[in-house]
Protein backbone atom coordinates (compact mmCIF):
# COMPACT_ATOMS: atom_id res chain seq x y z
CA UNK A 1 0.00 0.00 0.00
CA UNK A 2 1.29 3.44 -0.91
CA UNK A 3 1.50 6.26 1.60
CA UNK A 4 0.15 9.28 -0.30
CA UNK A 5 1.72 11.77 2.11
CA UNK A 6 5.18 10.26 1.69
CA UNK A 7 4.86 10.27 -2.11
CA UNK A 8 3.80 13.94 -2.15
CA UNK A 9 6.58 14.90 0.27
CA UNK A 10 9.21 13.11 -1.85
CA UNK A 11 7.93 14.87 -4.97
CA UNK A 12 8.08 18.30 -3.30
CA UNK A 13 11.60 17.62 -2.00
CA UNK A 14 12.83 16.62 -5.48
CA UNK A 15 11.25 19.73 -7.00
CA UNK A 16 12.84 22.04 -4.39
CA UNK A 17 16.19 20.34 -4.90
CA UNK A 18 16.04 20.89 -8.67
CA UNK A 19 15.16 24.55 -8.11
CA UNK A 20 18.22 24.95 -5.84
CA UNK A 21 16.26 25.80 -2.71
CA UNK A 22 18.58 23.69 -0.55
CA UNK A 23 21.71 25.65 -1.48
CA UNK A 24 23.18 28.33 0.80
CA UNK A 25 20.96 27.42 3.73
CA UNK A 26 21.76 28.97 7.10
CA UNK A 27 24.14 26.72 9.03
CA UNK A 28 25.03 24.68 5.96
CA UNK A 29 28.25 22.74 6.52
CA UNK A 30 28.12 23.35 10.29
CA UNK A 31 27.71 20.53 12.80
CA UNK A 32 24.24 20.00 14.20
CA UNK A 33 23.54 21.22 17.71
CA UNK A 34 23.69 18.40 20.26
CA UNK A 35 20.35 16.82 21.05
CA UNK A 36 19.30 18.14 24.45
CA UNK A 37 17.08 15.11 24.96
CA UNK A 38 19.79 12.56 24.18
CA UNK A 39 20.29 11.69 27.86
CA UNK A 40 16.57 11.04 28.40
CA UNK A 41 14.96 7.64 28.00
CA UNK A 42 13.48 7.23 24.51
CA UNK A 43 9.91 7.15 25.82
CA UNK A 44 10.33 10.61 27.41
CA UNK A 45 12.07 12.40 24.52
CA UNK A 46 8.92 13.31 22.61
CA UNK A 47 7.22 14.66 25.75
CA UNK A 48 10.33 16.72 26.54
CA UNK A 49 10.40 18.20 23.03
CA UNK A 50 6.69 19.07 23.20
CA UNK A 51 7.16 20.77 26.58
CA UNK A 52 10.20 22.66 25.35
CA UNK A 53 8.59 23.89 22.15
CA UNK A 54 5.58 25.11 24.15
CA UNK A 55 7.84 27.13 26.45
CA UNK A 56 7.73 24.75 29.41
CA UNK A 57 10.77 23.02 30.80
CA UNK A 58 11.03 20.14 33.27
CA UNK A 59 12.05 21.19 36.80
CA UNK A 60 15.41 19.43 36.45
CA UNK A 61 16.31 21.54 33.42
CA UNK A 62 15.22 24.75 35.18
CA UNK A 63 17.34 23.81 38.21
CA UNK A 64 20.36 23.11 36.05
CA UNK A 65 19.94 26.46 34.30
CA UNK A 66 19.72 28.19 37.68
CA UNK A 67 22.92 26.47 38.82
CA UNK A 68 24.75 27.44 35.63
CA UNK A 69 23.58 31.04 36.01
CA UNK A 70 24.82 31.10 39.61
CA UNK A 71 28.22 29.79 38.47
CA UNK A 72 28.42 32.50 35.80
CA UNK A 73 27.54 35.20 38.34
CA UNK A 74 30.25 33.98 40.71
CA UNK A 75 32.91 34.78 38.14
CA UNK A 76 32.06 38.49 38.12
CA UNK A 77 31.51 38.83 41.88
CA UNK A 78 34.23 40.92 43.54
CA UNK A 79 33.24 40.81 47.23
CA UNK A 80 34.90 37.72 48.71
CA UNK A 81 32.39 37.34 51.56
CA UNK A 82 29.44 37.53 49.17
CA UNK A 83 31.17 35.11 46.79
CA UNK A 84 31.70 32.65 49.64
CA UNK A 85 28.01 32.90 50.67
CA UNK A 86 26.94 32.34 47.07
CA UNK A 87 29.26 29.31 46.75
CA UNK A 88 27.65 27.84 49.86
CA UNK A 89 24.20 28.49 48.37
CA UNK A 90 25.34 26.93 45.08
CA UNK A 91 26.60 23.85 46.95
CA UNK A 92 23.19 23.44 48.60
CA UNK A 93 21.42 23.81 45.24
CA UNK A 94 23.68 21.16 43.68
CA UNK A 95 23.25 18.82 46.65
CA UNK A 96 19.44 19.14 46.51
CA UNK A 97 19.45 18.56 42.77
CA UNK A 98 21.67 15.49 43.16
CA UNK A 99 19.33 14.08 45.80
CA UNK A 100 16.27 14.55 43.57
CA UNK A 101 18.02 13.09 40.55
CA UNK A 102 19.68 10.28 42.48
CA UNK A 103 22.76 10.94 40.38
CA UNK A 104 25.33 13.76 40.42
CA UNK A 105 25.29 16.59 37.91
CA UNK A 106 28.45 16.92 35.88
CA UNK A 107 30.46 20.10 35.94
CA UNK A 108 33.37 20.41 33.56
CA UNK A 109 36.17 19.86 36.07
CA UNK A 110 38.88 20.16 33.42
CA UNK A 111 38.12 23.80 32.64
CA UNK A 112 40.28 26.67 33.82
CA UNK A 113 37.15 28.39 35.15
CA UNK A 114 36.29 25.43 37.39
CA UNK A 115 39.84 25.38 38.74
CA UNK A 116 39.68 29.12 39.54
CA UNK A 117 36.34 28.73 41.36
CA UNK A 118 37.71 25.88 43.47
CA UNK A 119 40.77 27.97 44.34
CA UNK A 120 38.58 30.96 45.31
CA UNK A 121 36.50 28.71 47.56
CA UNK A 122 39.63 27.39 49.26
CA UNK A 123 40.89 30.93 49.84
CA UNK A 124 37.52 32.01 51.22
CA UNK A 125 37.43 28.99 53.53
CA UNK A 126 40.84 29.90 54.89
CA UNK A 127 39.88 33.52 55.31
CA UNK A 128 36.34 33.27 56.75
CA UNK A 129 35.64 29.78 57.95
CA UNK A 130 38.56 28.54 60.00
CA UNK A 131 39.39 30.46 63.18
CA UNK A 132 43.04 30.61 64.11
CA UNK A 133 44.39 30.51 60.54
CA UNK A 134 46.92 33.03 59.26
CA UNK A 135 44.19 35.02 57.56
CA UNK A 136 42.43 35.56 60.89
CA UNK A 137 45.67 36.58 62.60
CA UNK A 138 46.41 39.18 59.91
CA UNK A 139 43.17 41.08 60.49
Amino acid sequence: MFNVTAIIAEELIRKAEKEGKFEDLEGMGQPLAPDEAANLPPDLRMAYRILKSSGHLPPEVLEEKEINTAIDLLESMEDEQERYRQVQKLNVMIMQMNERRRRPITLDTSSDYYRRIVEKVRLAEKRYDRPGTNADNQR
